[in-house]
């Protein structure tokens, strides 16, 4: 009901209300129906455009609810998520989801993947509070901390939490606070559409009253007066600018999901032409969201990066490295580097090599050891027991008892893997006689294998993307919450420029005004925080960046939501992204981001070609609205014409406009102005000059018809008729700014056929039935007078064409 009302004070409705008031005060029935149901077809249209709700709190609530085993009074008790209140103790398994935040008090190997609010796929070591440990001192993110978050997961281990803080008050709960304080910026399209109808309703209006006053002054027909000026003020008014921009909106956001991007807010496909940044996460947007083998090395600079192929077999030199860490690995894998151990040996070698073989004991994680080891039963035929070990390299290291030139030269290796952006891990050996086995891993003879690089693979669609957006004029930033030197090697991969990375560390010390002078060079950020990516999206916006957000985790929500166009991944995506974002994409990939700003922008262009014909359909519309009250002719259009005009014929028409093609090189041109008006100064001139054209040879048939002595329903409908004519005529002329009319025929457009096709079945309708020839007051036309409409139109479409030859540079908008 209030966007019902809102549409209410449009001055377009205002002016169909009245005269079908007028009508229907004239006991003109038919009359006063036909315009109100254009009004009512107006509300309808505007009412289900804009009649979206938000759905991110509701998302939020659900996210933020799931089971939870609580102890009570002793006993262990699974309740829902919400039920969990400060001061329980709640249990965490493998593949818990967290029901709160809260210290822990017991953690036996626990690992936990934050890539919810963090956006990083790497999971998390745990560690058990100390009573310095106080709750909310620790940020969801980096190993060894005592704290988790609600909505996260356990991959790995077990363990006791104290609840300290829950809804609102928890990581998560800040985020949708966050969420709920933003506004969303009212489309930019809207907005100026709006203002150029108000513009041409005072300046219809002005008209308007001052003809119907001569009219009645000078004729005194005080009721032709005002249906005449009732009609000038409709003629004056674009009120078909909303329509199209909804016809635009709705046709574009299905050939964007064509492209599989799901559009969900109209309004962003108007600024995807114009987006200058791209600011886009890393995990799961840029590279894959799962951990990958990506480097294999052996003391002494044996070097193996795997083939991404599937079951690729591995040089003889390093299958025992790899087979040790799927030793050291879960039998059936749950955090992320177990699975990518698994994924790079053939499952059927694996499988058959431990088929028959069990864990007999495993050593978790401890502080002052980074490394875990399984023992296995001894292989068939053999009486010794197998052990793997996996762990940070100098751990492995320390457990190999390397020598220093070795441990030198373990160091130097995982150094190199590290700047290259990938997490290293050692992997080692052993054989023991058999029980009983020793209290601690240290206690093993192992034997160094080698390191193991893994890392987030990069999307292979990505670089190519990045290059399109170069092209486009787009800028690409990447903001992650990773560490630089990964940040820095995902970018090079990328093709994005590295050369300076800021961290979330150096931006906490930034006021707003020193960040918005950073951000205009700096194209990777770093250790960021999710109120850092809101601060860095906003300090885009203030330096007058056009910004498209993309992410997939909660922590991106705020940023999505702030972002002029947010675009959230649709498979990996989480619902809260989804709902804060404006466009989704639906197969995740990167790469139909660039597509969507192609389609954006070749929607932006036709609906300037569809705005400069409307603007040139007016001129002869009002024109001819206009000149029988100023120079005393009979009255030819009244409001039902002219809204039949404005509210069915030209927007049928403008359908063809948002079905061409893109101009050529549509990608290879910068972003335009984000201040640049739709409705620019070269537009409104070509749009003039072409009404005015169209105008003048309409008014000369109409001036033709008087002069033969045709009766005022005849002269209307060879009016009318020339008019339609001309209207095509516009249309041919418009479908492109510099090519010519016959050029442009050559360009696929379907919708072209079917507008010509409804048009012709239009005017057979009006001019030939008689109930409909009834209605619009038309009297029937001789054949020569049906064939002189035609050749209007084509006179117009020869002199437009001249014109638009001749000054093509200045009145090109």
């Amino acid at each position: 009901m209030r966007i019902a009302f809102e549409v209410l004070r449009e001055p377009m409705l205002a002016l169909l209300l009245g005269g079908g008031v007028l009508y229907l005060a004239l006991g003109e029935l038919t009359d006063a129906v036909v315009l109100l149901a254009f009004a009512m077809m107006s509300i309808v249209l505007t009412t289900v455009q804009e009649s979206r709700t938000e759905r991110v709190l509701e998302a939020l609530r659900d996210l933020t609810s799931p089971r939870a085993l609580v102890i009570r009074d002793g006993m262990r008790r699974r309740i829902a998520g919400r039920e969990v209140v400060r001061g329980d103790i709640v249990v965490l398994s493998e593949g818990d989801r967290v029901a709160a935040d809260g210290l822990l008090m017991q953690a036996t190997d626990l690992q936990v993947d934050e890539s919810l609010l963090t956006g990083e796929s790497v999971p998390v070591r745990k560690r058990a509070a100390t009573p310095e440990d106080r709750p909310g001192s620790a940020r969801p993110g980096g190993d060894g901390l005592p704290s988790v978050f609600s909505g996260t997961l356990v991959v790995r281990g077990a363990g006791l939490f104290l609840v300290s803080s829950t809804g609102p008050r928890s990581e998560i709960g800040r985020i949708g606070r966050s969420l709920e304080a933003l506004e969303v910026e009212p489309p930019r399209l809207q907005r100026q559409t709006r203002r150029i109808v108000r513009v041409f309703a005072a300046a219809g209006g002005a008209v308007s009253i001052l003809a119907v006053l001569l009219y009645g002054a000078l004729r005194g027909g005080w009721l032709d007066a005002v249906l005449g000026g009732i009609a000038l003020g409709m003629s004056m008014l674009p009120e078909e600018f909303p329509v199209v921009l909804t016809i635009f909106m709705a046709m574009g956001a299905w050939r964007i999901s064509r492209a599989r991007v799901l559009t969900r807010r109209a309004a962003a496909i108007e600024t995807l032409g114009s987006a200058t940044v791209l600011c886009t996460d890393k995990t799961g947007t840029l590279t894959e969201n799962r951990m990958a083998i990506a480097e294999l090395r052996l003391i002494g600079g044996a070097i193996h990066r795997p083939d991404p192929l599937p079951d690729a077999p591995l040089p003889a030199g390093f299958q025992e490295l790899a087979l040790g860490g799927v030793l050291a690995s879960a039998r059936e894998p749950f955090d992320p580097m177990d699975k990518a151990f698994h994924a790079l040996l053939p499952g059927q070698e694996t499988m058959h090599r431990r088929d028959d073989r069990a864990v007999v004991r495993s050593y978790g994680l401890r502080a002052d050891l980074l490394a875990i080891s399984q023992v296995w039963s001894p292989p068939a035929g053999e009486a010794a027991l197998v052990v793997a070990a996996k762990g940070a390299p100098e751990a492995i290291a320390a457990l190999c008892r390397l020598d220093p030139a070795a441990r030198d030269e373990v160091a130097g290796m995982a150094d190199a893997m590290a700047a290259d952006g990938l997490r290293v891990l050692g992997v080692a050996r052993a054989t023991h006689a058999g029980p009983p086995l020793p209290d601690s891993q240290r206690d093993f003879a192992f034997e160094f294998l080698g390191l193991v690089g893994l890392s987030d693979p990069i999307r292979p669609s990505v670089p190519a993307a990045v290059a399109r957006c170069r092209a486009a004029g787009i800028r690409v930033v990447m903001i992650t919450g990773d560490y630089p030197s990964t940040a820095r090697a995902i970018a090079r991969q990328a093709g994005l420029a590295a050369g300076t990375v800021m961290t979330g560390e150096a931006l906490a010390t930034m006021d707003d005004s020193e960040l918005a002078l950073r951000v205009r060079d700096t194209d990777v950020f770093a250790r960021i925080m999710p109120e850092q990516k809101l601060r860095i999206v906003q300090a885009l916006k203030a330096g007058g960046e056009v910004v498209a957000m993309t992410g997939d985790g909660v922590n991106d929500a705020p940023s999505l939501k702030a972002a002029h166009i947010g675009i959230a991944m649709g498979g990996r995506g989480t619902d809260v992204a989804r709902e804060a974002s404006s466009i989704v994409l639906l197969d995740d990939d990167f790469g139909s981001i660039v597509e969507s700003v192609r389609l954006g922008r070749r929607i932006y262009d036709n609906l300037r070609k569809a705005i400069g014909f409307i603007f040139a359909v007016h001129v002869p519309v009002a024109g001819l609205a206009l000149l029988p009250l100023v120079f005393g002719l009979p009255i030819l259009f009244g409001p039902m014409h002219i809204a039949f005009l404005e509210m069915v014929v030209d927007p049928v028409c403008a359908l063809v406009f948002e079905a061409e093609t893109e101009e050529e090189g549509v990608m290879r041109r910068p972003p335009r102005a984000p201040d640049a008006p739709l409705f620019s100064r070269g537009l409104v001139v070509w749009g003039l000059v072409q009404g005015l054209v169209a105008l003048a040879l309409v008014a000369a048939v109409c001036l033709f018809a008087l002069r033969r002595g045709l009766p005022d329903d005849a002269v209307r409908a060879l009016t009318f008729y020339a008019l339609v004519m001309s209207i095509v005529s516009l249309i041919l002329i418009n479908r492109s700014f510099s090519a010519s009319p016959l050029t442009a025929l050559r360009r696929p457009n379907p919708a072209l056929a079917w507008v010509m096709l409804a048009v012709a079945a239009i005017l057979a309708l009006i001019l030939l039935w008689p109930v409909a020839r009834g209605l619009f007051r038309f009297a029937t036309l001789s054949p020569i007078e049906l064939l002189l409409a035609p050749v209007t139109g084509l006179v117009v479409l020869g002199a437009l064409e001249a014109i638009k030859h001749s000054a093509r540079g200045r009145l090109r908008p």
